[in-house]
Order: C-alpha cells, then sequence, then structure tokens
C-alpha cells in the first residue's frame, strides 16, 4: 500500500512509540487522534530498543486500527528472534488487514550480545524472509506484505566505509525491499547527497525523509546518543545557544528548523516526509501550522491559485 502511496504523490506519516503503561496509552491515544486531522497517509510503530517492547507494538498497531482506520505500518526487528517467531508475528499481521512492513535488524540489548546463534544477522535476511513469507500465504484477502527498510543520510553508526553502507542498503532492496525511510537528519543536503549515492548504486525505489523537531537539550543528548553520529548543523546550535535555555524557546527554534526542513524538501520533491512525532502532536500541528495548511493533502497539493 504504501509503495502505491509514493508512487502517486507525496506522502506525510507519522511515527509512535509504544507506551510503557496504560496512563502512557492514553496520552498517546489523544495525541493520534489530534494528528489523524491532520490526514497523515500512514503511521508507523516502533518496536522497542532492544526488543523491549515487542508485544506492546502489535497491541498499539491494533489499538490504532480499531479506533482510527490510519493505515498502520509496524516495526518489525529480527535480532534474537526465530524464524517461528518472525512468522508467528506476519500471521498475526496479515490477519489483522496490516499490509506494510518496516524490515530492520533492530540493537542488540548488549554491548555483548552475541550475534552468531541469531538466524538474521543483517535486515536484508528478514527482507528475504517476508518475501519468502508473501509467496507462501499471499492469496485471499492477503496480498502480501510490502516491505519498508531504513536508510542513513548521515551514515550508519556501525559502519564507517560509506561504500560499504550502501551497498548494504542496496542488498536490502534487491533482496525485495520496496520503499526506504530515512532516519532522522537535520541538514537536508546530507538526504539530498543520499538519494544521489542512491541512484549512482543503482538503488531505485522512494526514499521517505525522515524529520524530528528539536524539543529539549536533553532531548538533543539522547538523539546524538541513539544515532551516533548524528550532527546538528552549526547553525541550529547557535539558534539554539541564543535561546535563554527555556523548554519553550528552544521548542519554537526546533519547530522552526524542522518547518524550513520541510518546506525545503517539499520544494525539492521528496517524495515523503516522516515525521518522528516522540508520541506528541504539538510540534507537529506546528510545523503544519507554520506551512500554512491544515492537513497533508494540501501539503501535497496545495490550492489552485488565481494567477
Amino acid at each position: 500500500m504504501i509503495r502505491k502511496l509514493l508512487d502517486s504523490g507525496t506522502t506525510f506519516s507519522f511515527e509512535f512509540f509504544p507506551p510503557k503503561d496504560e496512563a502512557g496509552a492514553g496520552r498517546l491515544f489523544e495525541n493520534i487522534l489530534k494528528l489523524e486531522s491532520l490526514g497523515p497517509s500512514f503511521v508507523s510503530i516502533t518496536y522497542g530498543a532492544g526488543g523491549g517492547t515487542r508485544k506492546l507494538t502489535r497491541d498499539v498497531v491494533h489499538r490504532v486500527m480499531e479506533r482510527t482506520g490510519l493505515a498502520t505500518m509496524p516495526h518489525l526487528t529480527c535480532v534474537g528472534h526465530s524464524e517461528g517467531e518472525i512468522d508467528e508475528i506476519l500471521e498475526g499481521y496479515a490477519k489483522r488487514g496490516i499490509t506494510d512492513i518496516l524490515a530492520l535488524r533492530g540493537d542488540a540489548p548488549s554491548d555483548e550480545y552475541d550475534w552468531s546463534g541469531d538466524r538474521f544477522q543483517f535486515a536484508s535476511q528478514l527482507v528475504e524472509h517476508v518475501v519468502k513469507f508473501n509467496e507462501r500465504h499471499v492469496g485471499g484477502d492477503f496480498k502480501g506484505f510490502e516491505i519498508g527498510v531504513a536508510g542513513f543520510p548521515e551514515g550508519h553508526p556501525s559502519t564507517a566505509n560509506r561504500l560499504t553502507e550502501m551497498n548494504h542498503l542496496k542488498a536490502k532492496v534487491d533482496a525485495g525491499a520496496d520503499f526506504v525511510v530515512t532516519q532522522m537528519f537535520f541538514e537536508n543536503r546530507d538526504y539530498f547527497d543520499f538519494c544521489d549515492r542512491c541512484v549512482l548504486g543503482g538503488i531505485k525505489v522512494p526514499i521517505v525523509a525522515g524529520i524530528m523537531p528539536v524539543l529539549s537539550i536533553p532531548g538533543m543528548k539522547r538523539m546524538a546518543d541513539l544515532a551516533l553520529g548524528m550532527r546538528f548543523p552549526a547553525s541550529l546550535l547557535r539558534a539554539v545557544r541564543r535561546t535563554d535555555g527555556s523548554s519553550d524557546a528552544i521548542r519554537r527554534v526546533g519547530v522552526h528548523w524542522a518547518t524550513e526542513q520541510s518546506r525545503d524538501l517539499l520544494d525539492h520533491g521528496a517524495c515523503g516526509i516522516h515525521f518522528y512525532t516522540l508520541n506528541q502532536s504539538d510540534a507537529t500541528v506546528k510545523i503544519y501550522e507554520a506551512l500554512g495548511v491544515s492537513n497533508s493533502r494540501q501539503l501535497a497539493d496545495g490550492p489552485v491559485l488565481p494567477f
């Protein structure tokens, strides 16, 4: 479904993560309902670092579909999973009418984790497995999963050699991936250069740009820790430093920066923008407002101007 949406026009989508408790679930669904009014093309639900929220992911996916009807793409990481476990998850999603999967290797649960015993050691192997699952199960209402994979405009944190990194992405696409969703980035030149290198490498699937607004200093530090190698442009750092350090001021800077990124991406033909919401709605709503629109269809088409 998502590949078809990408082939027919620009997509606008939101990412959420499973809450840790029922109170968090309540807050999450309040924000999902607020963002539903923006008309996203689809939403994605993360799988949890190290697999810590795997069951919660499935619960949230089911609740989002039941309560909103939004097209929902669950993340699926393969670290620590057997073939049987992956098939069980895929069968459950197929029965629920899920049409898309974001296939990821996932983070090791610890620095000492031994990958040698894992059936799936690379995301490309998971992609291959989902393709084979499709071949075995397609029929009736199930048309097979479309498969998304991750891309890293600033470079994969565990792959210093950028040529090798692109070979890994090519392997995922050759295995059957239908589209790429990028890690967050703060300098659009990194995204456009990444797209150009994909073309040179024979990677011809759509590449959706991942955008996350800066919301706080601690949040910036967490982003840097989670995505090793992430670059905050000097101009963004200067803008943050000019503030009085308050949360409101930094959020305004972050929303403004993400708005300008989004405008530039749209102006230069990005096929889609995926907003990392951090389970909040305010920042994303403000980005839409600053772009002068109230829903995703306006972002894609705009009004018919009288001149």
